[in-house]
């Protein structure tokens, strides 16, 4: 039941199998400061944005919710943690109880990771924690699981991670249908996360119909949990790309996460409408 459930988007936002476009289109090499918007990044690092989904299977029944929030911290170097909070909801958590939790600090311009932690608290009596610590100057990822001995990995450049790896795709030049690379580390290896707008739509969103892009990042991992096929993305099509719809399909149905409530005072554009 634990691969079914609402931490498979909240954890491999980016993480699908490789196939379509991107696969027939030639993306860039590397990730490189020009090919991010100041803008956005400055918008969803302000220090003051939070984010709240509702997901469901399938797009119907409820099954929890997903916590998302940026702030300022001065903890191990870094400029930024992210922290999410994964919650089950309904019947579902009578005989399987979820409470997972993620932090994420970063720095630098390019917001890489520098370390990032994971409590999972799933059923009864299975509690896991993970940690892992960026070296971006050394490229080197020290890993461990729960008391596990630690392991160290040696990279060929910097990399984002999960968490960080959906959040810098909010913020990339996209030009067409053109791939951009976003290096990302998980399964114990740097991947070459693909990430492209599949086509603009109009979307009904928390605030009102609004233009959209649609993403779908494409990766050969899986990640924290097992899935079954891709994850698509939909993030407001202007300057500060909020992120308002996330299906991700697994091995029966999908995961669909809605947007429910925003809130980052840098981008006052975006209000919630009124029903």
């Amino acid at each position: 039941m634990k691969h079914m459930f609402i931490a498979v988007v909240a954890s491999t936002l980016l993480l699908a199998p490789t196939t379509g476009i991107c696969k027939k289109l030639r993306p860039e090499v590397e990730l490189r400061p020009s090919q991010i918007r100041s803008e956005t990044v400055d918008i969803i690092y302000s220090g003051k944005e939070t984010l709240h989904y509702s997901v469901s299977w399938s797009g119907g029944v409820k099954i929890g919710d997903i916590y998302l929030k940026i702030r300022p911290t001065s903890e191990y170097e870094a400029d930024f943690v992210i922290d999410a909070k994964v919650k089950d909801y309904g019947p579902l958590s009578l005989f399987y109880p979820v409470d997972d939790r993620f932090r994420c600090f970063v720095s630098g311009v390019s917001k890489l990771p520098v370390r990032y932690e994971v409590k999972q608290n799933e059923g009864y009596d299975h509690k896991t924690t993970r940690l892992s610590l960026y070296d971006q100057t050394a490229h080197t990822v020290r890993y461990q699981k729960n008391k596990n001995k630690v392991q160290e990995y040696t990279l060929d450049g910097g990399v984002y991670n999960e968490f960080t790896s959906f959040i810098i795709s909010r913020a990339l030049k996209y030009i067409g249908q053109v791939p951009i690379i976003v290096p990302t580390f998980a399964d114990k290896k740097r991947h070459a996360v693909q990430v492209a707008v599949v086509k603009k739509e109009r979307r009904k969103t928390i605030f009102g119909k609004r233009p959209t892009l649609k993403i779908e990042p494409r990766m050969q991992f899986r990640g924290l949990y097992e899935k079954s096929g891709g994850t698509t993305l939909w993030l407001t099509d202007d300057r500060c790309r909020v992120p308002v719809e996330i299906h991700s399909r697994i091995v029966i149905g999908s995961l669909v996460a809605e947007l429910v409530d925003y809130t980052n005072p840098a981008c006052p554009e975006l209000q919630r409408k009124q029903r």
